[in-house]
C-alpha cells in the first residue's frame, strides 16, 4: 500500500500535472494513519512534540526543526515495528541517523530509490516516502485493515433537490407574468374603478368589529401547513451578468463595504501616524541628545582623521621613495650578480691547466712539423747537391772532349 503510494521520487512530466501536488496527498494520508497509530498522544504528549500540520513534510519551513521531526518520528514508528531503535539527539551526526533510519527499513522489506543525502533538509517527497512505508509497515505488523466505505444515503437530499428544482422560476418569466396582470386588468372595462363603490368601503372599513377575530388553527396545524408550503414558497432567481440592476445592487454594496471599511482603517492610521509621530519626536530628540553628547568625542575624531590622512600622505611619499630606491638596487644587484659572473669565469679560466696543457701540445705539434719540414728540406738540398754535382759533372765531360779535338 505504501509502495503504490509512495512512489514520488521521480515524477514524470507525462504523468499530468496533477503529480507535482501528489506529496500533499501522501501527508495529508500519513497524517491519517498517525491518528489511527494514536501518535498525539503516544508520539506528542509522552515525547514533547507538537502536533504535524497537514502539509507539515510537504513544505520546507525549517530545515533543522524538521530534521530532527523527522527522525525523531522514525524513530518511534521502528520501535512500534520492533526495531531496538533508539531516540535521535540534536547534536548528532545526521548522516548516521540516517543510514541507520534505511537500513532498517530495508530490513522490513521496504526498499528505496534514492541517496540518502535527499532526506538532510527534513522534508520533501523522500521524506514522506519513508514516513509513509513506515506507517504502512506498523500497520501491517499491528494486523490492520481498511474496511470498505459506506457511504450515506441520499435518498432524502434527492427530493429535496427534485422540489426545489421544480420550484425555480426564471427572473424573465416573472416578469413577463406581471407585465401580463398588469395589461390585462387596464386593458378590460369591467376593471374600472367605481369611485361611489370605493367611499362606501371607506366608509365601511372605519366601522369597528363587533367581536374580536380568534384562529381555531393550533400551532402544530401552522407548522405543517407551513412545511408543506415551505417548497413551493422558495423563489431561486437566476442570476444574469447583463441585468445592469445586479450591477447597481453590486455597486452599492461595494460602495458602503468601502466606506465601512474606510472608516475603520482611517480611523487605525490615524492612530498609527500619531504613534510615528511620537516616535519620530522621540528619535529626534534623543539624536539631539547624543549629538550634544558626542560632539566633543566627534571632534576629537574629525581631528585624528585629519592626522590619519596626513600620515598616509607622508607614507604614500615615502613609499614612492623606497619604490624608486628599490628599482636602483635591485638594477645595481643584476650587475653585481653579472660581474661576479664575469670574475667567476674569468678565476675559472685562470684556475684552469686545460689551456695550458692545449698550448704545450700544440707547440709539441709545431716541432713535429718543423722537425718533419727540416727533414724534407735537407732531402730536398741533398737531390739538388747531387744535380748540381752531375751538372759539373757533365759540363767538365764535355769541356774535356773538346780540348782534345
Amino acid at each position: 500500500m505504501g509502495e503504490e503510494m509512495g512512489k514520488g521520487d521521480d515524477v514524470d512530466e507525462s504523468v499530468g500535472p496533477g503529480a507535482a501536488y501528489m506529496q500533499f496527498v501522501l501527508m495529508e494520508g500519513i497524517i491519517e494513519k498517525l491518528k489511527l497509530l494514536d501518535y498525539e498522544k503516544l508520539f506528542c504528549q509522552e515525547l514533547g512534540f507538537k502536533p504535524f500540520s497537514r502539509h507539515y513534510f510537504a513544505i520546507p519551513t525549517n530545515p533543522g526543526e524538521q530534521f530532527y521531526n523527522f527522525t525523531s518520528l522514525c524513530a518511534w514508528l521502528l520501535r512500534l515495528c520492533g526495531k531496538n531503535f533508539d531516540p535521535p539527539q540534536e547534536y548528532d551526526d545526521p548522516n548516521a541517523t540516517i543510514s541507520s533510519i534505511l537500513l532498517e527499513l530495508k530490513s522490513l522489506g521496504q526498499n528505496v530509490n534514492f541517496p540518502p543525502s535527499k532526506l538532510k533538509t527534513g522534508c520533501g517527497e523522500q521524506c514522506i516516502d519513508v514516513v509513509n512505508k513506515l506507517c504502512d509497515s506498523v500497520l501491517v505488523n499491528r494486523g490492520f485493515t481498511w474496511a470498505r466505505p459506506v457511504y450515506p444515503e441520499e435518498e432524502d437530499d434527492v427530493e429535496d433537490n427534485a422540489i426545489d428544482d421544480e420550484a425555480e422560476l426564471d427572473l424573465n418569466k416573472v416578469e413577463e407574468e406581471m407585465a401580463d396582470d398588469f395589461d390585462d386588468e387596464f386593458g378590460e372595462e369591467e376593471s374600472l374603478l367605481d369611485l361611489n363603490a370605493l367611499k362606501n368601503q371607506k366608509h365601511d372599513s372605519t366601522s369597528k368589529p363587533e367581536n374580536i377575530m380568534v384562529s381555531n388553527t393550533t400551532a402544530a396545524e401552522w407548522k405543517l401547513e407551513l412545511e408543506r408550503v415551505l417548497p413551493q414558497l422558495k423563489v431561486t432567481i437566476r442570476t444574469d451578468n447583463k441585468d445592469w440592476r445586479q450591477h447597481v445592487e453590486q455597486m452599492h454594496s461595494h460602495s458602503e463595504g468601502i466606506e465601512k471599511s474606510l472608516s475603520e482603517t482611517k480611523t487605525l492610521l490615524n492612530r498609527l501616524h500619531e504613534e510615528i509621530t511620537k516616535t519620530l519626536d522621540k528619535i529626534a530628540t534623543r539624536e539631539k541628545y547624543l549629538n550634544g553628547q558626542l560632539e566633543h568625542h566627534l571632534n576629537e575624531f574629525r581631528g585624528m582623521q585629519d592626522q590619519l590622512a596626513e600620515i598616509k600622505e607622508r607614507y604614500k611619499q615615502a613609499s614612492g621613495g623606497v619604490t624608486d630606491r628599490t628599482k636602483t638596487l635591485a638594477e645595481i644587484t643584476e650587475d653585481l650578480e653579472r660581474i661576479k659572473s664575469e670574475m667567476e669565469e674569468r678565476g675559472s679560466s685562470m684556475t684552469d691547466g686545460a689551456p695550458l696543457v692545449k698550448i704545450k701540445q700544440a707547440l709539441l705539434n709545431i716541432k713535429k712539423d718543423i722537425t718533419q719540414m727540416d727533414i724534407r728540406t735537407g732531402v730536398l738540398e741533398h737531390h739538388l747537391m747531387q744535380a748540381k754535382l752531375k751538372d759539373k759533372s757533365n759540363n767538365a765531360h764535355s769541356s774535356g772532349i773538346e780540348v782534345e779535338d
